[in-house]
């Protein structure tokens, strides 16, 4: 494994070394990557579950692949259903809806596929949205998208962490802020 340099953070009382990483010239950002870390998952998952308290929502939708555990945990938490918008159409998830966003951490264009099974399940619904790490706000656009095609409304936007210009992030549920790492 090579030396990078790390960021310290603690979120909801456990402490981790995010690893640093350049996506473009003069430009690196802390990595969160929740995949298969279950202590972190579990306690971020009641510490959103205590701040979105208050939000009134039917279901927890999220987008696939990081945000998958916490959403998970998220709904085991509050007994609340969730869903996952998936990036690659299936030929089984029917009569789907889509979006496209731009990823910050690829700098590739992103599909969003919400499966007609779901399309049905939020229909009429208030729904949490809930990602990682917010920080350029295309996934979250993406998922605004889905829910105004499926006539659905946002009760909430939730993350573990916001990313960049705080100010921009005020109305998120989160545990935390990372900065964005300039040289």
């Amino acid at each position: 494994m090579t030396d990078r340099d790390t960021y310290s953070i603690e979120i909801a009382g456990i402490k981790r070394e995010l690893r640093l990483f350049e996506i473009k010239p003069g430009l690196r950002i802390a990595i969160l990557n929740i995949l298969g870390d279950t202590e972190l998952v579990q306690a971020c998952a009641r510490g959103l579950a205590e701040k979105v308290k208050s939000v009134d929502y039917d279901i927890i939708m999220t987008a696939e692949a990081k945000s998958i555990p916490i959403a998970h945990a998220l709904s085991v938490e509050t007994k609340k259903p969730y869903v996952v918008l998936r990036k690659t159409y299936k030929p089984y998830m029917g009569d789907a809806l889509q979006a496209e966003t731009l990823s910050i951490t690829t700098g590739q264009p992103q599909v969003l596929i919400l499966d007609e099974k779901d399309r049905e399940l939020i229909q009429g619904k208030k729904v949490l949205v809930v990602d990682d790490v917010i920080s350029t706000g295309s996934t979250l656009q993406g998922m605004r998208m889905i829910l105004d095609k499926a006539n659905a409304s946002i009760a909430g936007e939730a993350a573990i962490l916001t990313e960049g210009d705080r100010a921009q992030w005020m109305h998120i549920y989160s545990l935390g802020h990372l900065p964005l790492f300039t040289d």
